[in-house]
């Protein structure tokens, strides 16, 4: 949305300064130039409600690129908060993890999914079958 509002803005800015450069004569009827070609000729109230028009476009691509920017800025905080909150969770879960480890330095130190021979988390440990005689 925010780049559409912003080729919006632009290409009505350019249109409408493309049609002021190449039509600075005047007369009750225009024949308009544009870009080497006279693709049609405008009376004034023409023009002027072909004014109106462009600063509408031009209005809706200046509300579209500020849309986007704020739904991008509510996006990015709320990311943040999440991210925020699993970091609180994590850390709860490791001094949980701790405590039950008996609060020495190996139980603080990993997960309570983690053996003591090997750190790794459980879904990347192969799994072992263990067979009682």
């Amino acid at each position: 949305m925010l780049v559409l509002g912003l080729l919006l803005m632009a290409g009505a800015a350019a249109f409408a300064g493309l049609l002021i450069a190449y039509n600075l004569s005047g007369g009750p009827d225009y024949t308009v130039t544009l870009l080497g070609s006279e693709p049609f000729t405008i009376s004034t109230l023409g023009a002027f409600l072909g004014g109106i028009a462009l600063t509408l476009i031009f209005g809706l691509g200046m509300w579209m690129l500020l849309a986007g920017t704020v739904l991008a800025r509510h996006r990015s905080k709320k990311r943040r908060g999440e991210r925020e909150a699993a970091r609180r969770a994590a850390a709860e879960r490791d001094q949980l993890a701790g405590r039950l480890g008996g609060g020495g330095a190996e139980g603080s130190a990993g997960a309570s999914d983690e053996t003591a021979g090997d750190r790794r988390p459980a879904a990347h440990r192969p799994h072992r079958l263990r067979l009682h005689h």
